[in-house]
């Protein structure tokens, strides 16, 4: 019986709409190895007039114009296994165009993979402002233990607050600068650095727990995997990183030091907010190329224009857009050593000399003697002189910070004024230029911060924004390089794909 046959699972090898139109009871027998292929159809169409009426014969001829090339040789095989109620290939003439070539494409990460990278930066962003509020407020060494887990609990009791607070007084800072501090100050600088490290650890949560969702879901483009397996690996070197930081300013050997002052060592300090700012331009890098992948390749939108096409093949290939591109690039890295810089100037309290712009004591530069001093020198033939200068004497390292200033300022300034050239204009993606807008805008405003911190002692509100004004400028240059970026290798086998079947389809 064809019910029986059925009931245990044996179908037919192509699958075809007349297998779904099937009732039990329609045949009494079938072979179960192979049958001719005409011989099959003509005995439904025979079977189903007799129990459907004549309207079942219309899609029984039409299969049987479709066998009909078949030779008497070619088989259709019964074969064992469990069908699908339903299947959409039969029910639409173009799904079966659309499925096909949609195995093959490569994965397009979607617009939520950009938003949690988007999300993710802003909390570096976030994390980064907090520091710098840490270090300005002296915060930063009211911690003297890294517990990953425990430490995201403060102290809850008395006996535990006091208990935080005899640990406190063991460290140089307490001994030299905070000796008296109640329990009461204590607590202010504590919850500072408390919540810089539980922020931190948010971090980690935030971006390990969607990466692996999307990994194991299968939402990640073929390059993002390993990229942003590297910077969760980063992030917890970061941790890593600002512990060893911390460390360096609790160490007894500073009360041996004369004038020694505890703090952290800029070195450190210097390497922990650089791997800050590389975590927050590859996050935020790598979330808007994703994001505008997904848009080109959905409407083919790129670089800003109206009109959807294929633009940017022309434009990234134009002399004028490729050099645009480097002077972009090279702009970025400049900015990137000028905030570098700034830590050098936290780290040593240098913004508290020559709280005067442009001049410094009356002059463009300070003396060569005080800039290049011997007493920074720790080799006997004074071969250390120039880079422990350089890095180390709060004089130098304020002097230095200015010129790279100036030099960003200079450098932004041009490259946008090279937008107004008309050559270039005519050709620059309207998303570019409002970006370089955009970075000379901000690179105004930060020079006016930096001056008024200089100015007014650096009081913490002024040197805080500062701070996130360069975190700003490196936004708007991120944004720049990813205007011009080409369009990935998935977006663009998704576009192609797309149009060759809105051509089809017409």
């Amino acid at each position: 019986m064809f019910a029986g046959l059925c009931a245990r699972g044996i179908g037919l090898a192509p699958r075809s709409a007349f297998a779904h139109t099937l009732r039990p009871g329609c045949f009494r027998t079938f072979h179960r190895s192979t049958i001719n292929a005409t011989s099959l159809l003509q005995k439904l169409s025979q079977h189903s007039a007799q129990i459907y009426g004549t309207s079942a014969r219309p899609p029984l001829q039409g299969l049987l114009k479709q066998f009909s090339p078949w030779s008497s040789k070619r088989h259709i095989a019964l074969r064992a296994g469990r069908r699908r109620a339903f299947d959409p290939r039969f029910f639409s003439a173009n799904a079966a165009q659309a499925q096909a070539p949609a195995a093959e494409l490569p994965v397009l990460s979607p617009p939520p993979v950009a938003g949690w990278l988007i999300f993710s930066s802003l909390l570096v962003f976030a994390v980064i402002v907090v520091g710098g509020v840490t270090r300005l407020t002296e915060s930063g060494l009211s911690i003297t233990e890294w517990r990953p887990i425990a430490g995201m609990i403060p102290p809850l009791s008395e006996a535990q607050w006091n208990e935080e607070f005899e640990k406190y007084k063991a460290t140089p800072e307490f001994k030299l600068l905070n000796h008296s501090f109640t329990v009461h100050d204590f607590k202010e600088i504590f919850y500072m650095e408390w919540g810089h490290r539980v922020l931190g650890r948010f971090i980690g949560i935030a971006f390990v727990v969607p990466l692996a969702y999307f990994a194991v879901r299968k939402r990640l483009t073929a390059t993002l995997p390993k990229h942003l397996t590297g910077m969760a690996i980063l992030i917890g070197l970061q941790g890593a990183l600002g512990w060893y930081m911390v460390k360096s300013g609790l160490e007894d050997s500073l009360m041996e030091t004369p004038g020694a002052v505890p703090r952290v060592s800029q070195y450190r300090l210097a390497a922990h907010l650089g791997t800050a700012f590389v975590l927050y331009a590859g996050m935020l890098g790598t979330g808007l190329s994703a994001l505008y992948d997904w848009r080109y390749a959905k409407k083919g939108l790129w670089g800003g224009f109206k009109e959807t096409g294929e633009q940017w093949k022309t434009v990234l290939q134009n002399p004028l857009i490729k050099r645009f591109a480097r002077n972009s690039k090279a702009l970025t890295a400049l900015v990137f050593i000028t905030a570098l810089s700034g830590a050098f100037v936290a780290g040593l309290d240098a913004g508290l000399l020559y709280n005067e712009f442009p001049l410094m004591g009356g002059r463009l530069a300070p003396p060569s003697d005080e800039l290049f001093s011997r007493d920074y020198a720790k080799r006997p033939d004074g071969g250390d002189l120039w880079w422990r200068n350089i890095f180390e004497n709060p004089t130098t390292v304020q002097f230095d910070h200015r010129c790279l200033a100036i030099a960003t300022y200079i450098a932004t300034g041009l490259l946008y004024a090279s937008t107004r050239n008309p050559a270039l204009r005519a050709v620059l993606p309207p998303m570019t230029r409002r970006f370089a807008v955009a970075s000379f805008a901000m690179a105004n405003i930060q020079v006016l911060l930096g001056i008024s911190t200089l100015l007014y002692l650096v009081p913490v509100p002024l040197a805080a924004a500062h701070q996130a004004g360069s975190v700003m400028l490196l936004t708007t240059m991120v944004h720049l390089l990813v205007s011009l970026r080409r369009p990935g290798a998935a977006a663009r086998a998704w576009r192609q794909a797309l149009q060759t079947a809105k051509t089809k389809a017409k």
